[in-house]
């Protein structure tokens, strides 16, 4: 045990370290190579979001002999806005920029509205480049830049929506598995996973409008309950906004009603049962994140193993420049917590001393959030800070507290194999 203790100071060890000497990217560059016909060409890394940004950067350049590579979101060249981008990609061949594709493939075509997708790359070489150079970008980091969904027709899937479909469609197997163990009527179990299903979407939602957008409420009403935007026009733009901790304390009133009216048993052994499957939904919503460039890390040295430059990140964040992926090391510690409190559920009588698996999970769960939070760059405004701590850090803290006298109460409440089974 003390080992295992020991390599876990040791890994917060390296991420403090990686923290403190974190590189500054001034004017949000970051330093690459060109490899041209295995010739390498040192080159500055720019992308960005916003529009405005994007189409004033050529003016920004002062070094005439420095050779620039700008990446180009595609959510800033897309077909519906081709005006706009058409004339950025013409400033931009006005600056001696040529473009390429995705495979670093020139293109030498004008922009039209069916090709406007294809630009992926403006580069502004001392030496102009060829349609016969073999082209390839190299960087001591990784950049993370993927289709955001499955396109099927004129439907795009979105990954982040498949996700949340993997975390309830995991979550219902699962749950049906615990009410076969448990030897529970399956008839209680649709109930449960509807009234979870309200609590997780309009908990999260509302928690992150009051916790991190409370502006929304004025500006954009219909956007807090409604997955539209109604800012200069209607958009359909899906939930981009919702926050655990809502999340958590609507699932506690939602199960509250759930435990008393419906299947009429202890609530905590549903906050039992139900921990478990949150852990690993919990870890799929964490992976929906990443694949939308959201909810991204700090700054992080170029020659960090864990630095990723995210292109679609959006402005709110900061630079766009490579930083810590903040969502896998969340979801990496919500997939542990899950082994662990399935292993704890299955190979031991902890199930019977309703509460504990609960509080447990209360405690190490918002650990994770607590300690990658260091690790996080802001959600909207930070409108809770305390000695340093951001506002995830402090809205965790109680839960954390909660966890521990959970863990605590939770010896009044044991149970029998038999009474565990009731009802029928």
């Amino acid at each position: 045990m003390n080992t295992i203790f020991f390599r876990i100071y040791l890994v917060l060890f390296a991420f403090t370290t990686q923290l403190l000497f974190a590189q500054e990217y001034p004017g949000g560059l970051s330093d690459g190579t060109l490899d041209i016909n295995g010739t390498n060409v040192p080159v500055k890394i720019y992308s960005t979001t916003e529009m405005g940004d994007l189409t004033a950067f050529p003016d920004r350049e002062s070094d005439k002999s420095q050779s620039f590579v700008v990446i180009l979101n595609e959510s800033n060249f897309e077909p519906a806005y081709y005006n706009y981008g058409a004339s950025t990609l013409a400033k931009y061949k006005d600056s001696q920029y040529q473009f390429f594709d995705k495979n670093f493939k020139l293109i030498d075509t004008g922009v039209t509205k069916e090709n406007i997708t294809t630009f992926k790359y403006a580069v502004k070489a001392v030496k102009p480049i060829t349609d016969s150079d073999n082209v390839e970008l190299k960087t001591s980091f990784k950049i993370w830049d993927p289709s955001k969904g499955i396109h099927i027709g004129s439907f795009t899937l979105h990954f982040y929506s498949l996700m949340f479909v993997f975390a309830f469609g995991f979550g219902y197997i699962l749950m049906t598995r615990i009410f076969k163990i448990d030897n529970v009527n399956q008839k209680y179990l649709e109930p449960l996973f509807t009234w979870t299903l309200i609590g997780t979407i309009l908990g999260a939602r509302l928690g992150h409008v009051i916790f991190y957008q409370p502006e929304l409420f004025k500006e954009d009403f219909w956007s807090v309950f409604l997955p539209i935007s109604t800012k200069n026009g209607l958009k359909f733009t899906g939930f981009s906004g919702l926050a655990s901790h809502g999340a958590t304390i609507a699932l506690i009133f939602t199960t509250l009603y759930y435990s008393f009216k419906i299947i009429k048993k202890n609530p905590f052994w549903v906050y039992d049962r139900l921990g478990i499957v949150v852990a690993l939904g919990g870890a799929f919503v964490r992976m929906g994140n990443f694949f939308n460039s959201e909810i991204v890390g700090k700054p992080a040295d170029p020659n960090s193993p864990f630095a990723l430059l995210f292109p679609q990140q959006s402005s709110e964040y900061g630079l766009t420049v490579p930083r810590y992926p903040s969502q896998l090391f969340e979801a990496v510690g919500y997939v542990l917590l899950f082994i662990l409190l399935w292993i704890l559920y299955r190979k031991t009588d902890k199930k019977y001393q309703q509460g504990w698996l609960f509080g447990l999970f209360f405690i190490i769960l918002w650990a994770i959030r607590f300690f990658v939070e260091f690790l996080k760059e802001p959600q909207g405004d930070e409108f809770i800070q305390i000695g340093g701590l951001n506002t995830g850090q402090v809205l965790s803290i109680p839960f954390m507290i909660a966890g521990v006298v959970i863990m605590i109460v939770s010896k009044k409440f044991k149970i029998t194999e038999a009474e565990n089974e009731k009802p029928e």
